[in-house]
């Protein structure tokens, strides 16, 4: 294994057409075909067409992303790309990480995600929850306003700790209004609301919680192969029971992610491979270790550029 970490993106981080760079290629192919094996309906289908709109719900856009990721790192390893030392991913990204790292099957994490996210819908009903990201006030200043903005019928938490002065709060609807404007007030430089309407990360995701405490438990799951950072405890992972209890706890506890970076940077990881669509994380990387250098695998060609970067060659 080399000195590096695979970085795996969550929610967000899907488009429509985002294998179409890789059609024709045999192990996208066959890992699209893997998917829909799994699942019972066209994986290619919805990821090339989405003609009902359906990449968009967190049932369908959870598998669609790990399938993607997943797709992205056979080619890298196809093409004898070497192995990460260490993995992690955000959010739903945990789940690709678990699947790099040979904890758990392919197969199973695309349906246990499609689970997850049917479970996430359910656990708050629509339009009671919602998400916001607050842009350029510090953390503690954040946590600050969440707590003076919530009541007891209506609160609001911090949810995604994404870099510094980037900070996802989700929680009761009327809550997170309340804490976009007292944010603006506090000289917050944005507060945006997500199109998201499941508040993840917080204690109202307990339903959804228990609901995959005892879906886990079903679930083969194997040692890794290499450490597993866990988004609730920003904290690498190796020990099966401990995994699914991580599993389970990053539903209801904040994605940890400036932490998780920070303490890679600590123990000597330099490089990275954001494996899966998008440029999310490797931008995050950059806003939290300078020094630490992200490549991307958008296209084949992405793919070649960071094996490159990655070998040193």
């Amino acid at each position: 294994m080399a000195d590096f970490v695979f970085l795996f993106p969550g929610q967000g981080s899907q488009s429509k057409g985002m294998l179409d760079a890789f059609d024709g290629i045999d192990v996208v192919k066959q890992t699209l075909e893997e998917a829909s094996n799994a699942l019972g309906y066209d994986m290619a289908a919805l990821i090339r067409d989405d003609a009902e709109d359906k990449l968009g719900q967190t049932e369908f856009t959870q598998p669609a992303l790990l399938t993607a990721s997943t797709a992205m790192l056979r080619l890298w390893r196809a093409k004898g790309g070497a192995e990460a030392s260490q993995v992690a991913g955000h959010s739903l990204g945990e789940y690709s990480a678990l699947v790099a790292a040979g904890a758990i099957s392919f197969a199973d994490a695309v349906q246990l995600v499609a689970f997850r996210g049917k479970a996430m819908m359910e656990a708050v009903p629509a339009g009671v929850g919602s998400m916001a990201a607050i842009l350029g006030l510090a953390d503690d200043v954040v946590e600050e306003i969440c707590a003076k903005v919530s009541s007891d019928s209506e609160k609001v938490w911090a949810a995604n700790y994404n870099c510094p002065g980037q900070l996802v709060v989700a929680g009761h609807a009327a809550a997170v209004e309340r804490m976009m404007v007292a944010a603006k007030q506090a000289g917050a430089k944005r507060a945006l609301p997500l199109a998201v309407s499941a508040p993840s990360h917080t204690p109202l995701m307990q339903p959804a919680a228990d609901a995959m405490a005892a879906r886990l438990q079903q679930i083969n799951i194997n040692a890794p192969v290499c450490p597993v950072w866990g988004n609730a405890a920003a904290s690498p992972q190796q020990d099966v029971a401990r995994i699914r209890e991580a599993l389970v706890a990053q539903l209801v506890s904040p994605v940890r992610w400036t932490e998780t970076v920070q303490k890679l940077a600590a123990g000597g990881i330099t490089q990275g491979v954001e494996m899966g669509p998008g440029k999310v994380l490797s931008g995050l990387v950059k806003r939290i270790e300078r020094d630490m250098v992200v490549g991307v695998s958008l296209t084949p060609d992405q793919i070649e550029a960071s094996l490159t970067q990655i070998s040193g060659e």
